[in-house]
């Protein structure tokens, strides 16, 4: 008899009169957490003024957590939110006899986080007068080490559970159902520090590359360890049902592209 590994948590750390911590909210927390420290330290590394860096953090926030809930709204559910519009930016709920329900921003999704951020640097590198792709390959960095963190919310909330399986270390995920599905949430998880890991430790041996290679780096192995993923993990929608690929590899294609012709553009070595 295989024991799979039973997952019954409960999303929510503590509630008090209705308004609960959840682990999702607190691994967005560490997230943001880790990588200002993370960034902090590269600015004084290259003595960079550290007030751009709270700039920074702001625009990076904001866009993370709009491009991320605009992201979930129109690539995901859009056959919903397009009939209910406040929804889309309020964190409520209107029932069909016009109660309101405080549920959250529980739809996020991280292809829509990674076209705010981009849109972010953009506006945040006109304003302060900061190389582009400079801000891109270290912003990197801490980019993939907050997946690491967002899918380990995602388990807690027992979301984005993986297709069925025998393999010894499945999860059965009570709050859905009793089928031993793959831990695709951890697969992600850890594919994601080991990307962090290597893009850290790249990013002190590559004082020799143009601006852009390490986000061209980001982007092929963030972007195709997602692609790779979603084969063992259950359709979010209906609708994907139908696809040869589903919206996460559709998604990430365009991002595979760009991180490789970034990589073409950029493999010429000189020092920044």
């Amino acid at each position: 008899m295989i024991s799979f590994i039973h997952w019954n948590i409960n999303p929510d750390i503590f509630s008090v009169h209705g308004f609960a911590l959840h682990y999702y909210s607190l691994m967005f927390v560490l997230a943001f957490s880790f990588g200002y420290q993370i960034l902090l330290n590269i600015f004084r590394r290259e003595h960079i003024d550290e007030k751009l860096l709270g700039n920074l953090v702001i625009y990076i926030v904001i866009a993370t957590l709009a491009g991320a809930r605009l992201g979930d709204c129109f690539f995901y559910d859009w056959s919903y939110y397009r009939y209910h519009l406040l929804e889309v930016v309020l964190p409520i709920q209107i029932g069909q006899n016009g109660t309101i329900s405080f549920i959250g921003y529980r739809g996020l999704a991280s292809h829509g986080g990674a076209i705010g951020i981009l849109i972010a640097c953009v506006l945040y590198c006109k304003k302060y007068k900061v190389n582009f792709l400079w801000l891109l390959d270290r912003l990197s960095i801490v980019v993939a080490l907050a997946g690491t963190f967002i899918r380990l919310g995602n388990l807690f909330n027992s979301e984005i559970i993986g297709t069925p399986t025998n393999v010894p270390w499945a999860f059965i995920f009570e709050k859905v159902d009793m089928i031993p599905r793959h831990p695709s949430q951890l697969y992600e998880s850890f594919a994601y520090l080991a990307i962090f890991i290597f893009l850290y430790k790249l990013y002190f041996s590559m004082h020799n590359k143009r601006n852009g290679f390490l986000f061209g780096v980001f982007l092929v192995s963030m972007f195709t360890a997602r692609f790779i993923i979603e084969f063992w993990k259950q359709n979010q929608e209906p609708f994907e049902s139908r696809m040869f690929l589903d919206m996460g590899q559709l998604l990430s294609v365009p991002f595979i592209i760009a991180g490789i012709i970034l990589l073409y553009l950029r493999r010429r070595k000189t020092v920044y």
